[in-house]
């Protein structure tokens, strides 16, 4: 059966070669092309391709483009290629939704292997890469986890609270203080915790506590 693949790269010389390449051994057929993130949305909505090859450094970036074709549903399987040897980048790519990560230097035959794989359903980074994003979702765990532990008992309490979707007044009633109270204490709670609103605050408590407990 013919994998269909849509892919998004800025650099056209590079961007047909690819296709070339791809499409060489009949096994795979590349129904559409693009040059940035809301040409390869559109064309994932368009063709419900198999795979989304995405660049990570084309217009409007591919791990946004990655994340709004994850939530969409609109491809089976996302898959970004890159020169970024970057653990941060992997670990964003990866977060987003994309099943693979996969180097520029990559020669076709190991390209078409890959995609093969991911059209399966397997995931794909490189052992080097992989043991990168390890590192990164590690560090950011412990730095989640230190600032949650710079909270003061009460603090925590309504963190708890804004973790568990509670509002401000139904945190001041389960604690039995004031909601203007809750609304001075979420400052300081935003404030430690470097979050820039309750949704973050949220996230990085499920993150912290998730991981401690």
């Amino acid at each position: 059966m013919t994998i269909r693949i849509i892919l998004a790269d800025d650099h056209p010389i590079f961007r047909d070669g690819l296709v070339h390449s791809i499409e060489e051994t009949g096994a795979f057929d590349v129904v559409g092309v693009g040059r940035s993130a809301d040409e390869a949305v559109a064309l994932a909505f368009e063709h419900k391709p198999d795979i989304a090859l995405l660049d990570l450094s084309m217009p409007g970036n591919g791990v946004t483009a990655a994340a709004r074709i994850c939530q969409a549903g609109t491809a089976k399987a996302v898959a970004m290629l890159t020169v970024s040897e970057d653990g941060a980048d992997v670990t964003a790519a990866m977060q987003a939704g994309a099943s693979g990560y996969v180097l520029k230097g990559v020669s076709a035959i190991e390209l078409r292997g890959i995609l093969t794989r991911i059209a399966a359903g397997e995931a794909h980074v490189s052992p080097g890469l992989a043991a990168q994003m390890l590192r990164v979702m590690q560090s950011e765990k412990v730095a989640e986890r230190a600032l949650i532990d710079d909270l003061t008992k009460r603090e925590e309490d309504i963190l708890r609270g804004v973790a568990d979707g509670k509002s401000n007044r139904e945190i001041g009633l389960a604690l039995n203080i004031q909601e203007k109270t809750v609304k001075h204490y979420m400052t300081i709670i935003l404030s430690k915790l470097q979050a820039r609103n309750r949704v973050e605050a949220a996230l990085i408590a499920h993150k912290a506590w998730g991981a401690r407990d």
